[in-house]
């Protein structure tokens, strides 16, 4: 197998796992040089609004190497240069380069550096064309970037259908595309029947939410572009006795949590609770609490991890037509429902859709099977192929 240094800003809880299983499942020799340890010790997170501290590893298993230590801001990375770098590939001697975007300065230097050398490059990040609505004097000025950037790809790695899509509009041939689907790491989660038998009624009594009432829930960050309010304004619509059957749980931090509060206390009043930020091996429980979760982002959701994780506890989804993964996730009728971004009406309509099989076993059953399928497992399987074909 190959040494692989792959190139990235920080340690999140999402790609550890998947460096990892490059190395210890599939024989590579992992080594990732940050820009900075952020993530690896408590940070402010700008958009949650919190102080942020993981639960889980996120540098076992794969060598590491860092620019700069001791930021404990995000907004700080976008400021960081990619310096060291020869020092890194001399110490590391890559047959390959994993790179997960090129937004940030850091990866664009990194890149700028790595242009003339024999190394084969491979592409997984979240690449889509939906995400955000552009010009089409920017569209445009995109699109060439893009595709010079993945004429240099030895291997491109698509997350999902749109991801897929993309690659292909921009012309990369299809022998260099390697499905490697999103997924997250279910070790810390409780994710069986048993566990949901066990957690939901000790979560929804700790809420002082009774059996009987049907919990949606939100989890993410609370802020503009994934529209918490719009859960709020769609229950108000609702004919007063289902209205007054649900309760919206918010399982996240942010701006907009004291806006939730005032919406939710106007007439016709919304019961709500806002849990605050919680870490992973805290998360089984209020998914197995809730009987959907929502998720209604406007913009700049390439993926939605979130949905991958409360389809593994068999919760089924109701997501806007803006969340990147509705194409491969969401089976309607089935998984869940989509609706249309900033439309109280047609999140009605899909709440109306999903009711009659909220709870039961069937749902949790087609849940649990589909998402099998976006695992991390399947993920670093794919990015293997892609590595083994960019080294050959």
């Amino acid at each position: 197998m190959a040494r692989v240094l792959a190139i990235d800003t920080h340690p999140i809880q999402y790609k550890a796992p998947l460096y990892r299983r490059l190395q210890e499942v599939h024989g590579h020799e992992m080594s990732v040089y940050f820009a900075s340890d952020l993530g690896t010790a408590r940070y402010a997170d700008a958009e949650f609004g919190v102080e942020v501290a993981w639960n889980v590893d996120l540098l076992a298993g794969y060598r590491s190497f860092f620019a700069q230590r001791g930021i404990t801001q995000d907004s700080e990375l976008h400021q960081l240069r990619c310096r060291g770098l020869a020092k890194v590939l001399w110490q590391t001697r890559p047959q390959a380069i994993l790179l997960s975007g090129y937004s940030s300065l850091f990866v664009r230097d990194a890149l700028a550096q790595l242009a003339l050398l024999p190394i084969p490059w491979v592409f997984r990040a979240e690449t889509t064309d939906h995400a955000l609505q552009r010009s089409a004097m920017k569209s445009a000025l995109r699109d060439g970037l893009l595709r010079s950037l993945y004429r240099r790809m030895s291997a491109l790695a698509h997350i999902g259908e749109r991801s897929r899509r993309h690659y292909q509009r921009l012309g990369v041939p299809e022998h260099k595309l390697f499905f490697a689907p999103y997924g997250v790491e279910t070790s810390p989660f409780e994710t069986s029947e048993a566990d949901r038998a066990r957690l939901r009624h000790l979560c929804r009594a700790e809420l002082q939410v009774p059996d009987q009432r049907v919990v949606l829930l939100f989890s993410g960050k609370l802020s503009e572009r994934k529209d918490p309010a719009l859960i709020v304004h769609a229950v108000r619509s609702l004919p007063s006795v289902l209205r007054q059957r649900i309760t919206v749980v918010y399982l996240g931090a942010g701006e907009l949590s004291g806006e939730l509060v005032r919406l939710a206390a106007s007439e016709p009043r919304v019961d709500i609770k806002l849990i605050g930020f919680k870490n992973q091996r805290e998360l089984s429980a209020y998914y197995h609490a809730a009987d959907a979760l929502v998720l209604g982002s406007r913009w700049g959701e390439t993926w939605g991890l979130v949905v991958n994780e409360a389809l593994h506890h068999g919760t089924p989804c109701i997501v806007s037509h803006q969340v990147g993964c509705a194409p491969d996730l969401i089976v309607p009728g089935e998984t869940g429902e989509v609706f249309e971004a900033g439309s109280a009406e047609s999140l009605v309509r899909a709440i109306g859709r999903i009711w009659p099989r909220l709870g039961t076993r069937a749902t949790r059953e087609r849940a649990r099977a589909h998402i099998a399928g976006y695992s991390l497992d399947a993920a670093a399987s794919g990015l293997s192929q892609a590595v083994q074909h960019a080294v050959r």
